[in-house]
């Protein structure tokens, strides 16, 4: 495993500040051996970080990750809550979440809770985030739950890294595609089919369809652009509507290989989010709702729904589970045994692992999955393009000769 330099801030057991560079293969493993040296850590971030400390812009899920680690390890060496969020403000690279923090330092030092506290910030923080950290709260279970929310923040962050990167290489080419195609039916398709009918060559059907797309978006590309921006705000408001999106979903887990990678990450946020809210407190049936909203896919929230008011209802979790659609057998069979000993929580932590290894399988294997789809499609391209230019150009030499 490759391992990366980290800086950090610490207290030792005198309560004397010591900083330093170490080597961990993640933030966790170096909070880890920081503990193990007898450190309480204060702020530990990447080394190549510390250079942009003045950088100001989007809150990423791995500075959330942070901030709270920061805080679970702070609260567990009973420094008072005001002082742990001004000690991470103080270390904080992102300046936008420095101000998050100094005003969370302020409004509990006023007498608000964290709960509280966090409320204006729902939107960056999000409304899971939120509702488990309140419910530990009302457990005293802060500092146990703080370590396992950061641990699932950060899951989903390296969850999003793995995605983005296994489709960076799919949408570098469909773009590059698009851009060269437009530019041959846009301009050249165009000027060779007027050299040809110039010489009273008859051009092809399919030259003739190229050539007329290619000088419509040469003086109609407004009207093409105006549809396209069309489209997009058209798709967004369905996805906006709840019958809508539960199609759309519906239809992007006919894809196979689709379907696996939305299961998988739905799942794999589902267990996780339902164990820690379990685990912090809360209810089953609102950790059940948290879970479902958190799992982002609409088919899995509607099935939570449904399980929700089972259990509202008076049903037991093994039953209304083994009738959720979307959930695997396998994830079923953990649950139904979870409930027998009491051990959902950890079982919860399991499932979530198992698809969250398989996924990132999924997504790094993605590229190997749609090369061969790119190819075909490229080749299709070309053929047609070079159809329209050269059937036409066999017409005239024909006539010449």
């Amino acid at each position: 495993m490759s391992h990366l330099a980290f800086e950090y801030r610490a207290v030792d057991r005198t309560g004397g500040a010591t900083n330093g560079t170490l080597q961990a293969s993640s933030s966790q493993d170096a909070y880890r051996k920081l503990l193990a040296q007898g450190l309480t850590p204060i702020k530990i971030r990447s080394a190549r970080s510390s250079r942009g400390k003045g950088r100001r812009g989007k809150i990423r899920p791995v500075d959330i990750s942070h901030f709270t680690h920061q805080l679970s390890v702070l609260l567990e060496a009973r420094i008072p809550i005001s002082d742990c969020f001004r000690s991470i403000a103080e270390q904080e690279p992102n300046a936008k979440l420095r101000e998050i923090a100094l005003d969370l330092a302020q409004s509990v030092q006023s007498g608000k809770n964290i709960t509280s506290a966090l409320e204006p910030h729902r939107a960056i923080f999000g409304t899971v985030y939120v509702e488990t950290i309140h419910a530990a709260e009302t457990s005293g279970n802060m500092i146990t739950v703080l370590g396992h929310l950061a641990d699932a923040v950060e899951e989903e962050a390296e969850m999003r890294r793995t995605v983005r990167g296994a489709l960076m290489y799919p949408i570098a080419v469909v773009a590059a595609l698009t851009i060269a195609t437009l530019f041959l039916v846009t301009f050249v398709v165009p000027k060779f089919a007027k050299m040809f009918s110039d010489r009273g060559v008859d051009l092809p059907f399919l030259t003739q369809v190229l050539s007329g797309l290619g000088v419509s978006i040469r003086h109609w590309w407004f009207v093409y652009l105006a549809v396209i921006i069309a489209a997009i705000f058209t798709l967004r408001t369905a996805w906006r509507n709840q019958a809508s999106r539960m199609r759309i979903d519906a239809w992007m887990h006919k894809a196979p290989y689709l379907n696996a990678i939305l299961t998988g990450v739905a799942v794999s946020r589902f267990a996780s989010v339902l164990g820690i809210s379990l685990r912090s407190g809360i209810g089953l049936i609102d950790a059940l709702g948290m879970a479902g909203r958190a799992s982002g896919r609409p088919l899995l929230m509607a099935d939570t729904q449904r399980m929700v008011d089972q259990v509202r209802a008076g049903g037991r979790l093994r039953e209304v589970v083994s009738e959720c659609d979307y959930l695997p057998g396998f994830v079923k069979q953990l649950i139904s045994a979870g409930e027998e000993s009491g051990e959902i929580p950890r079982l919860c932590g399991v499932i979530a692992q198992h698809f969250s290894r398989e996924t990132k399988h999924l997504t790094k294997n993605l590229a190997t999955v749609i090369e061969p789809i790119l190819i075909a499609g490229l080749t299709g391209v070309v053929l047609m393009i070079a159809l329209a230019v050269f059937l036409p150009m066999w017409d005239m030499v024909k006539i010449v000769g």
